[in-house]
């Protein structure tokens, strides 16, 4: 039924042994495919799992508080449209050239976001999650920081950070709200600071990640796109900054490359060019996202049912540990870390 050819037909034996001495797994706003994203309850599921590193996406409340939040719109992602309080939030803004209508974390100050409670942002992909609706506040970056050291202080391991700015300079433009210095702030306060800390800063923005080199050692991440471009450089495009001279230049101010599985893999599952030319301008090169749904995985690897049902993630993810990338981020980390041999077998027509 399924056809995976090339590299993807060597996952069946080593896909444990990837898991475990293969890329970096970094749980994709927490184990977001078992509970609702950018909650405490989805990080501390993630690292429970196994996850090097829990990315949250940040986003800033009115009185300047970094949140996390898959964007700065938090009508999706909180009940917050069913609070008569705040129906005259509501408004529609430009954000990065998009036109946006909802409620937006920097409309709210931080105790009004601590009395909204999250929800399911896929409801129809994730039924099983909504389950968890109305129970977890939104989390600000202080609260996942202590989490973070309260599960290091547990388990006796390492457990990383993989913070994104979301919209910084449209926040700074439109709401006066510098993103880069209170993300410096915090990760000072949080000892979150240096070259050789367990952290990654990423963003699609390509100044922001200058600035932030500039004030700090940690390592850093140029978030890239199949289109498009930086929102905060006009005329500037992904491709070009992909080419080898553009690459040379992130590799003066960043540590790596954050990229869709379409930049890095082909449609047979091979490695593409941008891998090695990455890594060649001394680039870590990390991928983005590998999900367990029909709805998220190439044609070739859904398995059989709707967009809600499990495919072959676990394929796609040996297919990436084969090629010598540094990290895959994964809704599902605990597929990852310790994946299921027998999961392969009726991917490959067998069992």
């Amino acid at each position: 039924m399924l056809k995976l050819i090339g590299v993807l037909a060597l996952a069946l034996s080593p896909v444990v042994a990837a898991a475990q001495d293969g890329p970096l797994i970094i749980a994709h706003r927490g184990a977001s495919g078992e509970r609702p994203e950018h909650t405490l309850a989805a990080y501390e599921r993630a690292i429970d799992q196994g996850a090097d590193y829990i990315e949250p996406d940040l986003v800033v409340t009115k009185d300047m508080v970094l949140v996390a939040r898959h964007e700065n719109e938090i009508g999706g992602t909180t009940d917050v449209a069913t609070r008569d309080e705040f129906r005259d939030r509501r408004r529609s803004k430009m954000v990065d050239g998009e036109l946006i209508s909802g409620w937006f974390a920097e409309d709210f100050t931080l105790a009004e976001l601590r009395t909204l409670r999250a929800k399911e942002r896929l409801p129809g992909i994730r039924p099983a999650n909504t389950r968890f609706d109305g129970l977890y506040p939104v989390p600000t970056f202080a609260d996942i920081v202590t989490l973070v050291r309260a599960k290091e202080a547990e388990t006796g391991r390492t457990i990383g950070i993989y913070p994104e700015l979301k919209h910084p300079t449209f926040l700074l433009q439109d709401a006066g709200i510098d993103m880069v210095d209170l993300l410096v702030a915090e990760l000072r306060r949080s000892g979150f600071d240096g070259a050789d800390d367990a952290i990654f800063v990423q963003s699609f923005e390509v100044e922001v990640l200058k600035r932030l080199d500039r004030m700090l050692d940690v390592k850093l991440v140029q978030l890239v796109k199949d289109t498009g471009g930086p929102a905060d450089l006009s005329g500037v495009t992904y491709a070009n900054m992909l080419s080898p001279s553009g690459l040379a230049e992130i590799a003066a101010y960043a540590d790596g490359i954050g990229a869709p599985v379409p930049l890095l893999l082909g449609p047979a599952g091979t490695a593409l060019p941008l891998i090695d030319q990455a890594k060649q301008a001394g680039l870590q090169v990390h991928v983005w996202t590998v999900r367990k749904e029909n709805a998220f995985l190439p044609e070739q690897l859904r398995g059989s049912g709707g967009p809600a049902q499990t495919g072959c993630d676990e394929s796609l993810y040996a297919t990436i540990a084969s090629t010598g990338i540094d990290g895959v981020f994964t809704d599902d980390p605990g597929r990852m870390a310790a994946p299921d041999p027998t999961n392969n077998l009726v991917c490959m027509g067998g069992g």
